[in-house]
């Protein structure tokens, strides 16, 4: 089947980022120009989406604005003749059909995409986390459709990180490896390096068969939340689960110094802006030195 639904799970509160935060989701911080959530929409929709799905606090009132027409600002740029400026607005509200559920207790990001699971109905979906980024051609959510399209089952973006880290990721352990696509023989949540059965981490972008659905319903965990992984273990013990090593530039932005990194690469690919802030970052440096 074709893979036509996006769910973002997007109700988190933001805290690493107050106060910012309070009244801007943290998906809507921007990277230059464009929130991270206008990127990753943008991202699915070239992908083929043609449904995104919001999973929202009932706070988050400004996802809804952001992709939304905008008469007033529309009819504003249009008498001031900012006819390009006017086009990426527009543009915005006519990406894909936008739909909203609300999520209404912070009970797991399984318990998110659970709230999504009327919208979707009887078909594959993707599923992108707002804290996510990755720079890479083609895309990693084009990457991980074309590999559903070869193995036409569940497959999850995973990202090669240092030793170090794992403990900070779901890693899995490996059936079997090609080049760049593994089929998974487990999961491990945060595992201590000497115990993790690979460096690979399970980074924010799926594709996941609808019988993930009565899974995650079920799936209660002893912390009172529903967790996405300990539902892919289970279901994993019925289908296969194949996870795509992404080898662009991954940003985590829902940390400051990832959203800073993101800044700083996209405002040199950013033609308005690339030799301005080339020129400021050698200067950062040679201030350093000379200080």
């Amino acid at each position: 089947m074709k893979i036509r639904k996006a769910v973002l799970p997007v109700a988190g509160v933001g805290t690493r980022f107050l106060p910012a935060t309070i009244a801007v989701p943290k998906e809507l911080l921007p990277i230059v120009d464009t929130p991270v959530l206008q990127i990753l929409v943008e991202e699915a929709v070239e992908a083929g989406i043609e449904e995104i799905i919001f999973v929202v606090s009932a706070e988050k009132t400004a996802i809804r604005e952001h992709f939304s027409p905008q008469p007033k600002l529309e009819k504003n740029l249009a008498e001031k003749n900012k006819t390009e400026l006017l086009e990426r607005i527009q543009k915005i509200a006519k990406l894909a059909k936008f739909r909203f559920v609300e999520q209404r207790e912070p009970l797991g990001d399984g318990h998110a995409i659970l709230q999504a699971r009327e919208k979707v109905g009887d078909e594959p979906f993707l599923i992108l986390f707002g804290d996510d980024l990755i720079l890479s051609q083609p895309s990693a959510t084009t990457q991980l459709i074309e590999t559903w399209e070869q193995k036409n089952t569940n497959v999850l973006t995973l990202s090669e990180v240092p030793a170090n880290e794992v403990k900070n990721y779901g890693i899995v352990a490996l059936k079997s490896r090609t080049e760049n696509l593994v089929e998974i023989a487990s999961f491990v949540e945060k595992p201590l390096p000497d115990k993790a059965p690979s460096n690979l981490a399970i980074v924010g972008k799926y594709i996941c068969s609808p019988t993930i659905f009565p899974i995650l319903e079920k799936n209660l965990s002893s912390s009172g939340e529903i967790r996405l992984i300990d539902s892919l273990a289970e279901l994993i013990k019925t289908e296969s689960i194949f996870g795509e090593i992404c080898k662009g530039r991954r940003y985590d932005t829902g940390n400051k110094f990832g959203l800073v990194k993101a800044n700083i690469d996209f405002a040199l690919k950013d033609p308005a802006i690339a030799t301005a802030t080339k020129n400021y970052l050698k200067k950062i440096v040679s201030d350093f030195k000379n200080n």
